[in-house]
Order: C-alpha cells, then structure tokens, then sequence
C-alpha cells in the first residue's frame, strides 16, 4: 500500500503471468523473426501483469468466451491502428494474483 501526504491510499496490485505453452513459442519465434513486434508484445505483457485495466491496454471482457475452467476470456491490446493488429487473450486466475495468458496475435 502506498501513501501520499493528504491524498487517498492508493492499492497497487501486481499480477504474476503464466504463458501457455503454444504463447511462449510464439513470443520466442517473434524475437528471431518480428523484434519490433516482439518488443510491443513485452512491452503488453509487461502492463498487463502491473494493471489489467491500464487504459492503453484496452481490456475487454468476452461476454460469451471462457476458459476451460469457466473464467471469462479477455482480451487486450498489443497495437492498435495498425493492419491485422495483435492482442492478447488471458484471464485471472487460476489462483489469486495470476493472470494466464492463453493466446496472442493478430487481431481475427
């Protein structure tokens, strides 16, 4: 918890992530072959494990998407603007304070 003389407290949460297998290969075939691109996606990753709500993220919560244990899909940004733009599918969980990155890339 982080205090400031007559301000709010103010909570800082910061997640761990856990990449899927197939999300890990991606990001290591992206650093031989994509590094501009690579460096956004760690420069996501790196936002999204210090604050899934950070604006520039663009989080949105799938309505009708979830994972195989119920948790509701996200999905957020890598780029924007850009051709075939990539994101990134996570969720919370599963235990407190983990956010599981499922997928990565191009915008379908």
């Amino acid at each position: 918890m982080h205090q400031c003389a007559n301000h709010a407290s103010v909570t800082v949460v910061d997640y761990s992530l856990v990449l899927v297998e197939k999300v890990g290969e991606t990001i290591a075939e992206l650093a031989k072959r994509d590094i501009h691109r690579y460096r956004r996606v760690i420069k996501c990753l790196g936002l999204l494990e210090q604050d899934p709500k950070y604006p520039g993220l663009a989080s949105t919560r799938y309505q009708t998407l979830f994972s195989a244990t119920g948790e509701p899909i996200w999905e957020s940004y890598v780029e924007n603007h850009t051709p075939s733009a990539w994101r990134v599918w996570w969720y919370y969980g599963p235990e407190a304070g983990t956010i599981t990155v499922v997928d990565l890339g191009p915008h379908p």
